[in-house]
Formats: C-alpha cells, structure tokens, sequence
C-alpha cells in the first residue's frame, strides 16, 4: 500500500513558539492546504487536537519550531495492509543549535486511532512506559531520513527548555531512571553521545549556551539532586 505524503492532511502544532507566525507563513507557501492547532497545552491533549483537525485517518504533525524541506511532501510511503492502521513514524530533524540529526523536533505521522487511544505525557497512567512516551511503542518507528530542521533557539526560553527535555531524557534507560552507579551501563551508547553533544556543543549559536545550560543543569538535577516527574519534560507546551 503507497501513500502520497501530499496527500495526508499536514497539522502544524504551535504553542508559544516565538517564530510561529514565521514559520506557519512559510508553511503555507509550501503546502497551503496546511491545518494548524495552536494553544492547546499539554503534548497529549495537542496531538488529540491535530487527530481531530484532521480529515484524512493518517495525518503529519509539524511543530511549531520546525521548517520542513519541501522534498518531504514528495515522499511516498510504502506499508503493508497490516502496518497501514498500526505503524506511527518519525523522521528526523537537523538541530540548528548542536547538529544533532534524530528524531527530537522532526516531522512525525500518526494514525486517528492512535492518537486519540494514546495516554501520554501529562495524560500518562504510569503504568506502562509508553504511557510516558510514545516513541516506546513497537509500532513507533524511527525514520533514517531527514526531512526538516529544527529551530529551538528561537529565545534564552526555549533554547534553554529544549537542552533541559532533552538532556532528561538522554538520562534515562526507555524512562526509566538508572541508578548513579548504573548510569554509564543502563543508557544506551547514543543517548550518552547525545547527551555529551547537548552539554558542550552550540556556545557559537544564538542563545545555544541556554540549551548547554539546560542540559548540564538537568542532568545534575535528575541524577544527583531531586527526582524529575517525567511527563513534565517531555510535555513540549508545559514548563518543567
């Protein structure tokens, strides 16, 4: 089964996004039959708004802070008829502060169903680790391509809560915390790569050394001073 990107309905999700305007003017001059959700707090609560915005069952979701490339929407995907109603996808994203390519701040695909089934982030139960994030489920799938760049340096803010959820997460083992002695052993290879990237590279960015800060300060905090309830750094429209 082939699927047209162009042919999804494209959600861009803003919240308080200083370029935001911007970036949905540029947007619409690539793709004017984009749809936009914007204010909606909690990542939960905002991607169930971009399911309902939608009129097509799979949809794209462009964040706020993010310019796709316009090879994107000449993409085709090919799924089996068994994946079609079950497989979400993330491609990933260039970060504009570190150069970091993976998939935090990319161009993601879901599936109605999906979405308004899921409970994550501020919604989470905590009784499952895709409760607490998504990109856990099996049928969440990384994409190798990279198709956008990400730009969360927009202010001291954003740039610094950017390092902060991210370096968070580079800490734990699929959400979970590790012990201190454990850390090194538990968090996968390219998680600490990441990490290490977050913490030292972007001081010749604007506002990148708020994003080194963020990361260096959380890192601290989550494995050494008080414990961090983990829907709040990944919630993208909350503060931690």
């Amino acid at each position: 089964m082939k699927i047209d990107i162009a042919d999804l309905d494209t959600v861009f999700l803003t919240y308080n996004e200083p370029n935001k305007e911007e970036y949905w003017v540029q947007l619409k001059n690539i793709i004017p039959w984009a749809k936009r959700v914007d204010g909606v707090k909690g990542s939960d609560a905002a991607h169930k708004a971009c399911a309902e915005a939608s009129n097509t069952d799979r949809f794209i979701v462009i964040d706020g802070d993010n310019i796709p490339d316009e090879s994107f929407f000449n993409e085709t995907l090919d799924l089996s008829a068994q994946d079609y109603d079950k497989a979400q996808f993330r491609w990933r994203a260039r970060n504009s502060i570190n150069g970091l390519m993976y998939g935090n701040g990319g161009i993601s695909s879901w599936t109605k169903d999906f979405v308004k089934n899921m409970k994550t982030h501020e919604a989470s139960t905590g009784n499952d680790k895709t409760d607490v994030e998504f990109c856990f489920d099996p049928m969440y799938w990384a994409m190798h391509d990279c198709f956008s760049t990400t730009y969360p340096n927009q202010s001291e803010f954003t740039a610094w809560r950017a390092g902060f959820r991210e370096g968070v997460k580079m800490c734990l083992n699929e959400g979970t915390k590790p012990s201190l002695g454990d850390f090194k052993i538990d968090v996968h290879r390219r998680n600490m790569d990441n990490l290490s990237i977050w913490h030292n590279i972007g001081s010749d960015v604007e506002y990148g050394c708020y994003a080194m800060l963020g990361a260096r300060m959380v890192t601290v905090k989550t494995m050494l001073i008080i414990p961090i309830f983990k829907h709040c750094f990944y919630c993208p429209h909350s503060c931690p």
